[in-house]
């Protein structure tokens, strides 16, 4: 009997993440969350990476073309195919967020989850992939942990594409407008303050927290009819303004770094 798909699967079967990277408000976002990733690479010696959730490759090829020892974790069959037919020297296994069983304990000096807690939806499940990224990096090392945000899912798909009376018909906003996401909406989305809590029940101590997109992805058409002189003052003005207190959470996603500490 043929297996399955699930809804994930499906989703990641038509979608094209590289091209998303690749497109003026993805470039934003990559170009971030590479200056942390080096930023905190240049710290360590000879450091192995974990790529948790790497889709169809484009952080962990990328890394491991600059000569870095990456290995990768994905769920999505269709997602390994296209990243290992890269040919890059990465290992890439399939395999879950949840339940990192293929590797001992402390082994890597940086873990990156980078898509496993957009499609987790209950606290308990971010918090086990949160433990399982804590157990196989090494103690000093650094965890990078992506998170969608709640306000951007309000403002675009509630207010901006008028699906507001639905999503209080069928619950799905609080009183105070936190999205309440199940399975079938394949992301959840949250607040600063629910990742602060997944943190302190994971034992993971907060070194730095950025927007990666800031307001570029309410800025599309914007950013796509900028020349390029003007879009690479964009980003250096993002990246300049990235860590500022009153955009980290506003944009539509979050990067928070974290330092497993020795207990």
């Amino acid at each position: 009997m043929a297996r399955k798909w699930t809804e994930l699967e499906k989703y990641y079967n038509k979608f094209n993440e590289d091209k998303r990277l690749l497109s003026r408000h993805g470039q934003v976002e990559f170009i971030t969350s590479m200056t942390y990733i080096h930023k905190y690479l240049e710290t360590m010696e000879a450091p192995r990476i974990l790529d948790v959730g790497a889709g169809t490759g484009r952080y962990c090829v990328a890394l491991a073309e600059e000569g870095y020892d990456v290995t990768a974790v994905e769920l999505v069959r269709y997602n390994l195919g296209i990243l290992k037919a890269k040919g890059s020297s990465v290992k890439a296994y399939q395999g879950n967020a949840l339940n990192l069983k293929q590797f001992e304990d402390e082994c890597f000096d940086m873990t990156l989850l980078f898509g496993p807690l957009y499609h987790l939806f209950s606290f308990e499940d971010k918090v086990q992939a949160l433990c399982e990224a804590r157990r196989v990096t090494k103690t000093g090392g650094v965890i990078l942990a992506a998170y969608c945000m709640n306000e951007y899912c309000v403002l675009t798909y509630a207010f901006r594409e008028n699906h507001l009376r639905e999503c209080l018909e069928e619950n799905r906003l609080t009183e105070d407008f936190h999205s309440v996401s199940a399975e079938k909406d394949l992301y959840d989305y949250v607040r600063l303050e629910d990742i602060d809590a997944y943190n302190q029940a994971a034992g993971l101590e907060r070194v730095q927290i950025i927007s990666t997109d800031g307001p570029s992805d309410y800025m599309r058409p914007v950013l796509n009819n900028m020349d390029e002189d003007t879009f690479s003052q964009f980003v250096r003005y993002h990246l300049a303004t990235c860590q500022r207190p009153e955009l980290v959470g506003a944009g539509s996603h979050t990067l928070d770094i974290l330092r497993k500490e020795g207990r």
